[in-house]
This record gives structure tokens, sequence and C-alpha cells, in this order.
């Protein structure tokens, strides 16, 4: 073989190497692409090639259970370049200027907006009506200069909006800046009130500019799901009403919380805890907690132990310290006006508790007529020595006046004849061992006994304290599902406070029926249970809780705080009570709890027990349940002042007379042009309905005196004096009764025949 042939040989299979390598390589490749890469690659031409912005859905709207709305989503606007459409900078740095200005921006940041070589750039979301008025005119403005149009269009948005601002603030919750929930209800189903967003596809062209509008695909938004609550506004706005007042009268330093549960459904009715915050500007710090803020200072850093020596910091890093331990403050103060205290923080009972106890041991058959407990006024377990708050001792009593003199070694004789197990295996059945399950987030548990890790082991001592609700932790929630459980026949239920979902279109989507978890006690023991609580709203220690007119059940609680939380030397107490009517036949449950008073009284008799009766003394009637008054209650009935505007004075006097009212004329005219009270107002039969005849005499003043620490004939003496007319509440019934609170306070000017509430007490009950 020649030399020639052998290199052509060489060639030929170097040439075949190189093209099988070669080959190789790209097949290789192809199928790296293909197989290992593909899936990949093509989402990568997709991006490539079309563009995807994201179009809000509207949040579904949350309900009352008559309908009102208590949170929606408002149409706002979302502004939205197309700046593929500019020719020029003049028309990016014009538009860009405008923008700017009308929609509050920084002008650079619009212009680098309108350099983009898009047809969907967003600029703003969530704009207003007269800001959208203002981008409509400057469209008009861009096609008359440039001759340019859809250089600016307004796409549809959603804001929420809470129309109540502060009802049920705790409850409802809010929603963040994507519209998603951060607290409440808004949090608890935001899956079911959350829509599906839409879509606008847009293809893209070689250069990665956004294709006109004719190769887009829109894909409409889906509305989410509404929310029908069982709140009732009514009777949340009375709620919050008058639990805000008895936070002022009684100086509470942490906040008050009440419950109205339907007991036989689980229904909540109102949920209150006082004071909330504005749902529609949740992270505005109150003006109190602001004012706390303000005051730190090196001083504070010092005694917080947060730095040891200022001096040996420099002023920056004091300075930082100072900034750091504010913004703490401030999230601790928003923390706390969220936080949804009934059903979040845990607290001792107290005295509420024994109805629960005494239900345990009627039950067991452990106590009945013929058993007595004997209280000398104080009560020895080892070597503890339990003191009741009558400290002379209540004497040999029956368990039905143990309850009603809410006697603390009464009921430890009681306990001691439950036993630790037995008091443990009903403290689970009525509910304290478990959360409820209530449909909110934020569910605190119950903080029991525990020896060596056994749950619900329980010493003498700690059965004794027990007994009477003191040292261990439960939820205002529990307390009154509890309290549901001892009065409406002996189920306990599951409470909730959302009643119906339903779609956009108004079709029920889900349904929360009444569940019933278990029979804790009998309806006999109920019945029982009934008609001591019952008896003790009307003469024993929960008498200040009484409604004139309705059969009342109900039980006071005085619990020692075991932290000085204000720090002011002072004991601190929680005062609750307890209750439900009609006591023959219950509807409703109430629990009213204030932490810390400290204005002076803190029992629960004195502090809570007045401000039940004022907010069932609303709340009942609304819920049309008849009232059946005694003689002496009539006295007292508030009647409704009928328009006497427009008549002759002559006239408008016969016919206050024949509606049961006194009247005062004011003016020498021989017409009525005003009336106060105006009508349909409720007052006293034979209060004073004030005519006015001419406009001098309806720029008469009164000055409004004190009531406070009268009887309630005193009371009427001062108010006639005055030209006033007075509205009872509260135990006025009672032989001791002094009026507590006054709902205008002393010193105000008012018009003559102004209705004032005066909330009355009997003085005597420490509990």
């Amino acid at each position: 073989m020649g030399a020639n042939q052998r290199l052509r040989r060489r060639t030929v299979w170097l040439l075949i190497i190189v093209l099988a390598v070669g080959f190789g390589a790209v097949i290789a490749r192809l199928g790296y692409l293909q197989i290992i890469k593909g899936e990949d690659l093509q989402r990568r031409a997709v991006e490539q090639q079309l563009s995807d912005t994201t179009i809000s859905a509207k949040r579904g709207t949350i309900y009352d259970c008559n309908g009102k709305i208590l949170a929606q989503s408002a149409s706002v606007w979302r502004v939205v370049l197309a700046p593929a459409y500019f020719q020029n900078d003049d028309q990016r740095h014009f538009v860009a200027s405008r923008l700017a200005e009308i929609l509050s921006l920084d002008e650079q940041s619009v212009y680098e907006d309108c350099q983009e070589h898009s047809y969907y750039v967003s600029v703003k979301r969530k704009i207003e009506s007269e800001e959208k008025e203002k981008i409509l005119e400057l469209q008009n403005e861009i096609e008359e200069k440039y001759d340019i149009s859809n250089v600016i269009s307004l796409f549809d948005d959603y804001k929420r909006y809470y129309p109540y601002s502060t009802l049920a603030s705790s409850v409802i919750g809010f929603t963040g800046s994507d519209d998603q929930g951060l607290s409440g209800i808004e949090y608890q189903y935001d899956e079911y009130l959350t829509g599906t967003p839409g879509r606008i596809i847009a293809a893209k062209n070689a250069g990665q500019t956004d294709m006109p509008y004719g190769f887009n695909q829109n894909i409409e938004a889906v509305d989410g799901n509404s929310i029908v609550l069982t709140i009732d506004e009514t009777i949340q706005s009375i709620v919050e009403k008058y639990m805000a007042q008895g936070i002022i009268d009684n100086a509470v330093y942490n906040r008050g919380v009440c419950i109205i549960m339907d007991v036989n459904t689980g229904e909540v009715l109102a949920m209150a805890s006082v004071n909330g915050f504005d749902l529609n500007d949740p992270f505005e710090i109150s003006a109190e907690a602001k004012e706390k803020i303000n005051k730190i200072d090196t001083d504070y850093l010092v005694k917080e132990e947060i730095i040891e020596d200022p001096s040996k910091l420099s002023q920056e890093e004091l300075n930082k310290e100072l900034a750091t331990a504010k913004s703490v403050a401030e999230s601790a103060a928003l923390a706390k006006q969220w936080r949804n205290k009934a059903i979040s923080d845990t607290y001792y009972p107290g005295s509420v508790f024994k109805m629960v106890t005494l239900s345990m041991a009627l039950e067991e058959h452990l106590v009945n007529s013929e058993s007595r407990f004997n209280c000398s006024g104080s009560y020895q377990v080892y070597e503890s020595t339990i003191h009741c708050h009558n400290t002379a001792g209540h004497g040999t009593q029956t368990y039905q006046e143990a309850l009603m003199n809410s006697c603390n070694p009464a009921f430890i004789q009681i306990g001691q004849l439950i036993g630790e197990e037995k008091f443990w295996e009903y403290y689970q059945a009525f509910g304290f061992a478990d959360k409820t399950g209530i449909d909110l987030p934020g569910e605190s548990e119950d903080q029991f006994f525990d020896w060596e890790g056994v749950e619900g082991a329980m010493g003498p001592t700690d059965l004794a304290v027990a007994s009477f609700g003191q040292n261990f932790s439960i939820t205002p929630i529990q307390m009154i599902t509890a309290c549901a459980a001892v009065c409406n026949g002996g189920s306990l239920v599951q409470p909730h406070v959302v009643k119906q979902i339903t779609d956009k279109d108004g079709n029920v989507v889900k349904t929360i029926s009444t569940e019933t978890k278990r029979q804790v006690i009998s309806k006999s023991v109920s019945d029982e249970m009934r008609g001591i609580l019952e008896q003790n709203a009307v003469e024993g220690s929960g008498k200040n809780g009484y409604v004139a007119g309705y059969r009342i059940g109900g039980k006071t609680g005085t619990t020692e705080k075991l932290i000085d939380e204000n720090g002011d030397g002072v004991k601190d107490y929680i005062a609750s009570y307890c209750g439900f009517a009609p006591a023959n036949d219950p509807k409703v449950a109430c629990l009213v709890f204030f932490d810390t008073p400290t204005s002076g009284s803190y029992y629960g008799s004195q502090v809570s027990a007045p401000v039940f009766a004022s907010i069932m003394g609303e709340v009942l009637p609304y819920l049309e349940i008849s009232a059946q008054y005694t003689e002496d209650e009539l006295q007292n009935v508030n009647i409704t002042a009928g328009s006497y505007t427009g008549m002759s004075v002559e006239d408008a006097e016969r016919q206050a007379n024949l509606d049961g009212f006194n009247v005062t004329v004011k003016g020498d005219g021989n017409t009525v042009l005003a009336q106060n009270p105006v009508t349909g107002s409720s007052l006293p039969m034979e209060g004073t309905i004030v005519l006015y005849t001419d406009e001098e005499s309806s720029k008469e003043k009164v000055t409004v005196p004190t009531f406070i620490g009268y009887t309630v004939y005193d009371v009427n003496i001062i108010a006639s004096y005055s030209d006033l007319n007075i509205s009872i509440a509260g135990s006025a019934s009672s032989y001791d009764a002094t009026a507590i609170s006054q709902s205008i306070a002393e010193g105000t000017e008012v018009s003559p025949g102004t209705v004032i509430t005066v909330t009355f007490s009997a003085g005597s009950i420490n509990d």
C-alpha cells in the first residue's frame, strides 16, 4: 500500500471520527435540551413571548345576621400606562410630570415607567374618584396635545371599607395592602372571601415590546364569597355603648369584654373587646398608647434594664436605643388593640364559676334540702386560711343560700364533697379543658392544675380554691359557653360567629348549624340552677344585674390578680357578671368582664352587674322578649314621647297629658315650634315634655347636676328642680340603692327636658 493510499485512509477515518464526535455532541445536546431542559425552555419561551398581568378579584362582603354590611370592597381604580405609544421624551416628561402631581408620586419614578417598552405598566393602585376624574381629564389633554390615545388606562380595582368603623373590630378583622385577611373573620375565612384573580395575557414582539391590545386575552376575575355573621349590629352597638361608658365610670385599666350568646344555638350575637380600633385605619395607634410611647426616655430605658448607664453611650447610640424601644412599644400597642380579649385572654373566673360547681354537686346528688354549710368568716384547709368576703361569717346556710351569699367557705365544703377526680371530670365535660373551637383565630387554652405532668391533678388546697373559681384560668368564651349549658337544659353547644357563606349571586354555599357537643348535666339540674340563679338576681349577690320587668338569672365574680399590672402598688382585680334571660325559658346569656377597674370599687356586683343590667335592659326588648312589671316597677317604666310640634299650645298640652307626661311651656307663642325630648324618645311615665313656642326659648339651657350617690327618691327630686328627665337603670328597687353613674356628665349644658340615664346599685353587696 502506497503512502498516498495510507494518507487517504487516515484522512477518511479522521473525518469519520470528527463527524461522529460532532454529530454525537449535537445529538446529545439536542437530547439534553429536549428531554432534560425541555419543560424549562418551553416555559421561558412562553415568558418571552407573553406577558401575564393579574387583575384583582372583588373580595366578598361581610354581613351581620340581618343583612347589614359590616365589610365590603368598594370600587377604586388602578392607573396603567402604555409607554410603547410614546413617540419622544417630550411626551414622556409631560405625562410623568402630570401623573406625579395627580397621584402624589415621585416624578423621576414615573418617568422611568414611561420609558418602558410595554403596553401595560401599573403606576398606582386603589385611587379614589377624585383622582380618577383628574386622570380622565389628563387623558383628554394628552389626546388633544399629542394626538395619542390609550397611553393611560383605568382598570377596576377594589379597596376594603368598613361602614361601622370600630364596631366589632376584633371580630371582623382587617385586610392588608393586597386584600389578604390579617385578623378576625377576614383572616379565618380568607379562602372563602378571596375571589379568583383575573389575567391579561399579552403577546410580545421580537423586540420584547408588548403587542397592541388586539393581541391580548382577558380572563375575567371571579368575585369571592360573602359571609353572614351571627353578630347583630344593633345588639353589638348596645354592648359597645355601655361597655365604653363602664370603662370610663370605673377607670378600667386593661379593657373590658362582653359576649352575648344564644344559649340554645351557640350563635354569638355580640362580642366586644372594648376599646377596639378603627378597621379603616387599623395601624393607627390609640391616642392613649401614643402618649405613653412619647414618654419613653432615658429614665425608661434604665428602669426597664434596657441600658445600665446612659453616660457610657454616645448620643447616637442612645438615640438608637430610644428608637428601638419606641418601635417595640408601638408593635406591642398594635398587638394589644387588635387582640380579641374575649377568646385570646385567660382569667380567673372567680365566683361566677360557682354556678358550675353547684351544678356538679347537684348532678352527683351530693347536696340536698337537708345539706347545711357553716361559714364563720374563714375556712382552714391544711395550712391555708381562706377568707369569706363577709368576715363576720354567714352562719349556717343551705346550698341555695350559699350561692346567693357567694360564700367561699361554703363552696369549699361543696367542693370537698365533689372531690378532685369528679371535679376534673366535670371541668372537662363543661368544655374548660379544651378550646371551644369558635371560628375565630387566636383562641387560647385554659391553664388548670398540673402535678408532675399529670393534667387535672389537684391537691386539697387546689380543690378548695377551684371550687370558687380561683387559681386556674379560662377564657371568657369558655365561661359563657358553660353558662349556656347550665341554663339551657344541660347541653354544651358549639359557639360560632358565622351563620352562612353565600356566593356572589346570594346562593348559600355553606350553612353553620347548631352543634351540640354533649349533655353535661340533666335537665332537672339545669331547671333547679335556673331557679337558684334567678333568685340570686332578685335578692342575692347578683341583684345589681336585675332588669325591671324581666326574669334574670345571674352570678357575680370578683377575682384578685397575681400581678400589679398598672404598677400603682394596689392589688388588681377582674370584675365580672354572667347571667341569662328569661330565667324560665333562657334565650340569651351575657358575660360582662372588666379587667382592672381603678376607680375605687372593684367588685363584680358594683362594677359589672350594673353594666349587665343596662345592656340587657335594651337587648331584651329589642329581641321582643315580653316584660312583666310589678306595680313598683311600673313607676319607673319608660314610654315613648309623641309628636306635639305644630299643634296649638292648648292641644299639645292636652295630648301630652293624655300620653302620660307633664308639660312645661317655654316662650310666649301660641304654636309649638319644637319639643324636648323629641318625638320617639323614651322617658319615664309622668316625665316632663318641654314645648317651645318661639325661637328664643329654644336656646335656653340648663346645667346637669350630679346624681351620683343619691337614692332614687332624691334623684327624682333633683331632676325635677333641674328641669330634667331621668331614665332609671340597674338595681333601683333595692332599699339601699344609690346612683353610681349618669349618662351625661355633671356640668354639661343641655336643653330643658333632656333625658339622663342614671344607673343604680345596691351598695351592700361585695362579690
